[in-house]
């Protein structure tokens, strides 16, 4: 497998000596218009230099164990790009390299543009978070007609709509159309009432496309091309299919199989519920939106609407005990608006992951220390899910755990069942709703 280093950067900022090999200006350069930071508690250079080298450590074995079909990962501190990398494949099959502007699914982590986007219109006073369903959407029905008439642009964008956690996900799935399924909502039993309890939606959350246009006139994608895309500077953002196989270079999912990674074509079912599951993107694309999201576009996101996006709202007691890490590291879990914030070794995290078929995305950062890290793959398999957690345990000084199982003599994950049944079908169990 192919391993790309293409660039380490440590910040003079951060009082350390450059191992830099190539550093583009692209990724450490910010817009002129980039309002500084808000002071944050800075982290110990030792220790920052220390977990970059780890990092690139960890992901030396994850190649080496030809782990993943390939990824593109980075660190932003203080609104800079100190670490960069990619490993292995964008198409395993033709041996094209992952690159920093390979173009990924970003899965769940769409709901963030949504929920930013509203934020903007809000601010527009398109509309409100309070904007009741029923007085935009004509066809919006829930069972309880009472709770329907309550429910909320916050109610929708927060999970706390009412609903059983990834309703109409599997009809969804099964090609059934997202304007069927949203005109089904009233068919299904409530959990709870409305605002009262966590349940992650997919269908349901994408409503808000249909309210932005009702309120606006425009098409949801469009607004967020012209009021996120653009001013961030993501070139080769996009949604839809389409726009994904026309990228100039785009990751192509892929399952295991006993010749290792196998490409596919990749389904179009989660883009039918743009606002999401829709976006596109590459791990430069990400690295800015991660520099907005941590208050370093203040001409784009300003900190009082960050301050509403990333604020907890509906308690998410399942995602303590979701995995291995979260069992271990988290203390508090809620659902803000697009985003998660959990407790993470005594710090506030705010996090999202994504999952959709051969592809897996996650990002999160710690607001205190202006710290993030986004890391992008197109592959099934646990391991690459275990390194974020990894470099936070570093950069906190938490006791070092092996969450990705990369650092033992374990085989790769292709090469563990028995011969004659190496070869896995890809199943829908690696669906997009298991990495949210």
């Amino acid at each position: 497998m192919q391993f790309q280093k293409i660039f380490l950067l440590i910040a003079g900022s951060l009082g350390l000596a450059s191992v830099s090999l190539r550093a583009p200006a692209a990724a450490t350069t910010l817009h002129a218009s980039t309002a500084a930071s808000p002071a944050g508690q800075r982290l110990p250079a030792a220790r920052v230099k220390s977990t970059l080298a780890d990092y690139q450590h960890w992901l030396d074995r994850l190649a080496d164990r030809h782990a993943v079909a390939g990824l593109a990962t980075a660190v932003v501190i203080d609104n800079k790009v100190v670490f960069e990398q990619t490993v292995g494949y964008a198409n395993a099959a033709t041996r094209q390299p992952v690159t920093p502007d390979t173009v990924f699914r970003l899965a769940s982590l769409s709901k963030a543009f949504a929920t930013a986007l509203t934020g903007l219109l809000v601010n527009d006073g398109k509309l409100s978070w309070d904007t009741r369903l029923v007085n935009v959407l004509p066809y919006f029905k829930l069972k309880d007609m009472q709770a329907a008439d309550e429910a909320t642009v916050a109610d929708i964008l927060g999970q706390k709509l009412g609903l059983p956690r990834n309703t109409y996900d599997n009809m969804l799935e099964g090609d059934i159309p997202y304007e069927e399924l949203v005109r089904k909502l009233d068919e299904v039993n409530m959990t709870c009432a409305v605002g009262q309890c966590y349940g992650y939606q997919n269908v349901a959350f994408g409503m808000i496309g249909d309210v932005v246009f009702a309120r606006t006139g425009d098409f949801f994608y469009h607004l967020v091309d012209k009021r996120l895309f653009y001013p961030l500077g993501m070139r080769t953002a996009s949604y839809g299919l389409a726009a994904l196989e026309s990228s100039k270079s785009w990751a192509r999912p892929h399952r295991a199989s006993a010749r290792g990674w196998i490409p596919f074509k990749p389904s179009e079912t989660y883009y039918r519920v743009a606002p999401a599951a829709g976006v596109n993107a590459s791990l430069h694309d990400m690295e800015k939106w991660l520099v907005a999201q941590m208050g370093g576009r203040q001409d784009v996101l300003s900190s009082a609407l960050l301050d509403v996006l990333h604020a907890p709202g509906v308690a998410t007691p399942s995602e303590l005990h979701a995995t291995a890490w979260r069992r271990a590291r988290l203390t508090a879990a809620h659902y803000a608006l697009g985003w998660r914030v959990f407790t993470y070794g005594g710090e506030t995290l705010i996090y999202h992951a994504g999952a959709v078929a051969g592809y897996r995305t996650m990002i999160g950062f710690f607001p205190k220390y202006h710290v993030g890290v986004v890391t992008l793959w197109n592959s099934t398999g646990p391991a690459p899910s275990g390194l974020m957690p990894m470099v936070f345990d570093d950069l906190l000084a938490l006791p070092h755990v092996d969450w990705a199982n990369i650092e033992g003599n374990a085989p790769p994950p292709h090469h563990a069942a028995p011969k004659k049944k190496r070869a896995r079908r890809h199943h829908s169990g690696h669906r997009h709703r298991h990495g949210a």
